[in-house]
C-alpha cells in the first residue's frame, strides 16, 4: 500500500509524491469529508488530460491505473493505494485503467 499526493506545482504542472505516515503525522488525524462515491472503470478506460474536480482521496480497491504527467512519467496505482488528488489547477494528468480487471475506487470528497 502506498499513499500518494497529486498536486499542482509552481510550474502549473501536476506532480506526484509518495507520502509516509512517519513523515506526515497529519494523515493519522481525523479529517472532515463531504461524502464518498464508488466507481468502476473497465480495463483500457482512459481519461485524457484533466485536473481533480475537488480535493479528494481516491482509494483503489481493485484493479490498477496509471497516472500520466506532462513530464512523461507514469505512476501506477494498485489495489490498496491511496491518492490524494489536489491538482485543482494547471494542465492536469491522465488516468488509464491497466490490466485485465476493472478498477474499482472509493472517492472521498474532502471538505473545502
Amino acid at each position: 500500500m502506498g499513499i500518494f499526493r497529486l498536486y499542482t506545482g509552481n510550474d502549473g504542472e501536476s506532480h506526484m509524491e509518495e507520502l509516509d505516515l512517519a513523515s506526515h503525522p497529519e494523515l493519522t488525524a481525523l479529517q472532515s469529508a463531504k461524502g464518498v462515491v464508488f466507481r468502476a472503470a473497465p480495463p483500457g478506460h482512459f481519461s485524457d488530460w484533466h485536473i481533480a474536480p475537488r480535493r479528494q482521496y481516491v482509494i483503489t480497491l481493485s484493479g490498477e491505473a496509471e497516472i500520466g504527467l506532462r513530464d512523461g512519467s507514469i505512476h501506477r496505482l494498485k489495489a490498496g493505494d491511496v491518492n490524494m488528488a489536489e491538482d485543482l489547477t494547471g494542465h492536469g494528468h491522465t488516468t488509464r485503467v491497466v490490466g485485465s480487471v476493472p478498477r474499482v475506487t472509493a472517492t472521498i470528497h474532502m471538505e473545502p
